[in-house]
């Protein structure tokens, strides 16, 4: 076994990445990844975006060792995936979004099976202290077909995390579930973040993205679209809105400097959108005063990562 690097530059290097589905019955082939490149880095919190049919998955799944490339080169954590594929598989962990868990282990035995799996010494398991990171002490022992949908969900990332990786895939970890387990998962995985795991996040809760992750890279039709620190990203929206409070007044808006988008708003405020870049506030809010219209608050709402987002996809 070659020795393992101490700490990459990139927990995942990919480089002219592509895969191609054949041809099935009538359906023509498809190419899910085309010469994607992608470099994470170790110990961030990393967000993978991207619209249903993007290549997130295929992406994920190759990561995975699940789904072989059609050509390519793939790094895990130092480890080239075709050079060394136990290595690479052993650094990473993916908690997916598919529940695909025996009905019949208990969430004891389910961890032990795991850790079988990947070759884990029975001495150096920590199947007890997963239990306890993921809340399931006291459910170890219940046959998994007894848990809550939110407990089994614990289970799949504490199966994620038998082998101890380097790297942790969340694959939707929070779609469907309720308040008190998002902020249960998030919690931990602040937590892992901090003794040095790198965090790979899929998820259509673009709040989340933006509250969690160091960088982003967006996806969209087997290409990268955007990568970027999340920072840097929110900087790219083209807009910002004002939001103006008329209190009774319920008149016609004035003509308004060109380029500015207005709605009024189910609470009866007046949104305006406008392009930083070509005009300033004071420009809106003076043909507004000019025209008598009145504001009884101001505010102003900054872009989020779903204006980007829409941006650049669509």
């Amino acid at each position: 076994m070659p020795p393992a690097p101490t700490h990459p530059q990139n927990a995942i290097q990919i480089t002219a990445m592509r895969k191609t589905y054949a041809a099935e019955g009538r359906a023509p082939a498809k190419e899910a990844l085309r010469g994607l490149d992608l470099a994470i880095p170790a110990g961030s919190i990393f967000g993978l975006l991207g619209p249903n049919g993007a290549g997130k998955s295929t992406l994920i799944n190759i990561m995975a060792g699940l789904v072989n490339k059609t050509s390519g080169r793939v790094q895990i954590w130092g480890y080239d995936q075709d050079v060394n594929p136990r290595q690479s598989r052993a650094a990473i962990g993916v908690m997916p979004q598919e529940l695909n868990i025996d009905p019949f282990f208990t969430p004891r035995a389910s961890l032990e099976v795991q850790a079988g799996l990947y070759g884990v010494p029975r001495r150096d398991r920590w199947t007890d202290e997963v239990l306890e990171l993921v809340g399931l002490t006291e459910q170890a022992e219940s046959y998994t077909r007894q848990l809550s949908g939110g407990m089994k969900r614990r289970l799949l990332l504490a199966k994620a995390l038998v082998h101890k990786p380097r790297i942790l895939v969340l694959d939707e970890p929070t779609a469907g579930v309720d308040i008190a387990l998002r902020e249960m998962l998030w919690t931990n995985v602040r937590r892992l973040n901090e003794r040095g795991m790198t965090v790979i996040l899929t998820t259509h809760y673009l709040e989340e993205a933006q509250e969690m992750c160091d960088e982003i890279a967006i996806i969209d039709h087997g290409s990268v679209v955007a990568h970027d620190s999340t920072s840097s990203l929110l900087a790219r929206a083209e807009t910002k809105t004002l939001v103006v409070d008329p209190g009774e007044w319920a008149g016609d808006l004035p003509p308004l400097p060109e380029g500015v988008k207005a709605e009024r708003r189910g609470n009866g405020t007046l949104a305006l959108s406008y392009a930083p870049g070509q005009m300033q506030a004071d420009q809106i809010i003076d043909r507004l005063r000019a025209a008598g219209v009145p504001m009884l608050d101001l505010q102003t709402e900054q872009p989020d990562l779903e204006d980007v987002f829409r941006q650049l996809t669509g």
